[in-house]
C-alpha cells in the first residue's frame, strides 16, 4: 500500500513512521514542519501545508491510505489561533472526506466527553465546549460515513522516536521532567483521575489498521490513574523530588476515566507500555543528557506558538 502520513514529523507521527518503515508499505510524509526546523528521517518527504489543496490533492491521488495527524493540538494552542484551529482541525478534514475515498486513520480526543464520574465509553455524553474539542467533534462527523478509523485518545505520554521533539506539555512527561530537573512537582487538586496511553501504543493501533476493515470511533487508553498517584509513582523513581499540592476543585481540573473495551475486542488493542514505563523513558532521556532545557518553548505546543506566532 501507498500510505501518506500527514503531519508525520510530529510527536505521534514520529512513532507512526518508525513502525511503518518496518513494513512492506510505501510511505510518504507530508508535513509543514511547524514545530521542527528540519526532517532527517530516511523516508520520502514533502514539506507542504495542508491548506495547499493542489499539492495535497496530488498526494491523495498517490495514496491508498492516509494517516491524518495534522492539527493544532490542545485547548491552549487552539485558543491562541481559533480561526486556524477551525481551518486545520475541521475544514481540512471536511475537504479530505470530500476528496479521498481510501482508508483514513484519524486521531480525535477524549476531551470532548462531558466530564463526570464513571468510566466513559464511545457512547457517553459529549460536551465539546472548547475550540479544540468542537473542531475535533465536527471532524468526526465529516468522517462518519467514510472508510475511517477514528481513535479518541486519552492523555498520551512517553518518548515517540529519536528524531521528533519530545512533548513536555503532557502531564506524565511534564511532572517527570520537573521532578528530575527542579526537584518539585506542583499538583493542582490531585484526586482527579486521568486516562493515559503511550505514544507508541497509539502508533501501533494506527499502523496495524491501515489495511483492516473496522470503521467508526474507538477509545484508546491503557490506564486510569489519579494525578496524586501519578506523582507518587514519579517520586518513587526520583525520591528527592517533593510534591506540592495546591487546592483546586474537580470542576476546575476535571475528573474522568475511560474504557477501551471496544478497541480491545474489535481492534485487538493490547497496550504494551505502562505509565511507569513512560516515567522511566523520560527520566533516562534527561539523565543521559539528551535534553538540555525542559522549559524551552519548543517542547510545549502552546508555549511554542506564543513564542513563534503563526503567520
Amino acid at each position: 500500500m501507498n500510505i501518506l502520513v500527514v503531519g508525520g514529523a510530529g510527536y505521534i507521527g514520529g512513532a507512526v513512521t518508525d513502525l511503518l518503515m518496518k513494513t512492506s508499505h510505501t510511505v510518504r510524509v507530508y508535513d509543514a514542519l511547524l514545530y521542527e526546523e528540519h526532517y532527517r528521517k530516511p523516508i520520502d518527504f514533502m514539506r507542504a501545508d495542508i491548506r495547499d489543496r493542489v499539492k495535497l490533492a496530488k498526494q491523495l491521488q498517490w495514496s491508498d491510505a492516509v494517516i491524518w495527524l495534522a492539527a493544532l493540538v490542545a485547548d491552549g494552542s487552539c485558543a491562541l489561533y481559533p480561526e486556524l484551529a477551525v481551518e486545520f482541525n475541521q475544514t481540512s478534514v471536511g475537504w479530505l472526506a470530500e476528496h479521498f475515498d481510501g482508508r483514513i486513520i484519524f486521531p480525535s480526543t477524549c476531551l470532548m466527553y462531558a466530564i463526570k464520574n464513571g468510566v466513559l465509553d464511545e457512547d457517553s455524553a459529549k460536551d465539546p465546549s472548547s475550540i479544540y474539542t468542537k473542531t475535533k467533534f465536527i471532524a468526526e462527523e465529516y468522517l462518519k460515513d467514510k472508510n475511517a478509523l477514528i481513535v479518541r485518545l486519552s492523555t498520551v505520554f512517553g518518548v515517540g522516536d529519536s528524531f521528533s521533539r519530545p512533548r513536555l506539555d503532557l502531564v506524565v512527561n511534564l511532572l517527570t521532567a520537573r521532578a528530575l530537573m527542579e526537584k518539585r512537582m506542583i499538583v493542582f487538586g490531585g484526586e482527579q483521575s486521568r486516562p493515559f496511553v503511550h505514544v507508541r501504543d497509539v502508533a501501533q493501533v494506527m499502523v496495524d489498521n491501515v489495511d483492516t476493515k473496522p470503521t467508526g470511533i474507538f477509545n484508546l487508553h491503557a490506564e486510569n490513574m489519579k494525578i496524586i498517584e501519578l506523582s507518587k509513582k514519579i517520586q518513587a523513581h526520583i525520591p528527592d523530588a517533593t510534591i506540592e499540592i495546591k487546592e483546586a476543585a474537580l470542576t476546575d481540573t476535571g475528573d474522568y476515566r475511560m474504557g477501551s473495551e471496544k478497541a480491545r475486542s474489535v481492534l485487538g488493542f493490547k497496550p504494551s507500555r505502562t505509565v511507569e514505563d513512560g516515567i522511566k523513558e523520560i527520566q533516562a532521556f534527561i539523565l543521559e543528557g539528551r535534553l538540555k532545557d525542559i522549559r524551552n518553548p519548543r517542547y510545549s505546543n502552546e508555549a511554542f506558538l506564543k513564542a513563534n506566532p503563526i503567520i
